[in-house]
């Protein structure tokens, strides 16, 4: 990612969504601009508008912490906004060695058995582990029944952002589409923010940029967030409508995960589909088990 541009669109968009009235400030009658002028978020950070004016230009390089918070007040930032900006300034004071665009190692991310020993006794509701890429790395039963949808097209490569804007299916898979689709490329754009410089993060981007005329509006927004907590709604083939509670968690032992837990209310019509759909796993799982036994036996697989 372009540092300077990812800077320059960043600010730019935070101070459109900013209103002279909800920054206290008077609105007049010939703006020309939406939300605040540079002037005004220079004069609510205490910067002179040359400074602000090169900050908001992409140079954030020898941005002092005093300095960003002011922006970040000035601007109204959030807790991910604010995240963001740091990650933002932090890579302007990278060198260009660190600028260099890099690809994880070709060896394929496996869980260590023990994490995939917690995923599997979590029983009542579906459990899986995803990076910042929002790559499906590692998942409990229910969770590969839930999202089999995005396992059935080899070229969703179990990647939840491409499945949302690439899949037909998941416009029924997900009820609420705009809400999931904002959702996963806040947490794209999240990711690159904290890990700029990784090139298969930039290859999926350029490819849904491509590809999804949705994707690409919503990129361009640079909404970002934390995915912690809050409730989705699904459509599953098998067992209809499920209402689910979700707890993302960060995972400290390794950088750029988030263990992800679904749940339904107790004695809800979706907790009963979330039990029906522990029944279809367990009865799919038995004739695949069936199907391989059929080939390893059979006259022609010998």
């Amino acid at each position: 990612m372009d540092n300077r541009a990812e800077v320059r669109e960043f600010l730019t968009s935070r101070r459109a969504k900013i209103t002279p009235e909800r920054a206290g400030l008077p609105s007049g009658s010939r703006r020309r601009v939406p939300g605040l002028r540079r002037s005004e978020v220079a004069a609510l950070a205490d910067l002179s508008v040359e400074y602000y004016a090169k900050l908001e230009r992409g140079n954030l390089a020898g941005a002092s912490p005093a300095v960003l918070e002011a922006v970040a007040r000035a601007l109204m930032l959030d807790d991910a906004e604010r995240a963001h900006l740091l990650r933002l300034a932090q890579a302007a004071d990278g060198s260009d060695a660190l600028a260099r665009p890099r690809r994880r190692s070709a060896r394929q991310w496996t869980p260590h058995r023990s994490l995939q020993w917690t995923l599997d006794a979590v029983t009542t509701g579906p459990a899986f582990v995803r990076n910042g890429r929002m790559d499906l790395l590692a998942a409990n039963p229910l969770a590969r029944a839930l999202y089999s949808d995005v396992h059935a097209t080899a070229g969703n490569q179990a990647n939840l952002a491409r499945f949302n804007f690439l899949d037909p299916a998941s416009r029924r898979f997900y009820p609420e589409w705009d809400q999931a689709a904002d959702i996963a490329v806040a947490i794209l754009r999240t990711e690159a923010g904290r890990n700029p410089h990784d090139r298969d993060l930039h290859d999926l981007v350029g490819e849904l940029s491509t590809r999804s005329d949705e994707f690409r509006t919503r990129w361009g927004a640079h909404n970002v967030r934390h995915h912690g907590t809050g409730t989705k709604r699904f459509h599953h083939t098998a067992v209809g409508e499920l209402i689910l509670a979700y707890e993302g968690l960060e995972m400290a032992a390794e950088p750029g995960l988030t263990l992800t837990i679904y749940t339904a209310e107790p004695g809800s019509p979706s907790d009963e589909g979330l039990r029906l759909l522990a029944s279809w796993a367990a009865t799919q799982e038995a004739r695949a088990i069936t199907r391989r036994t059929v080939r390893t036996t059979s006259p022609d697989g010998e």
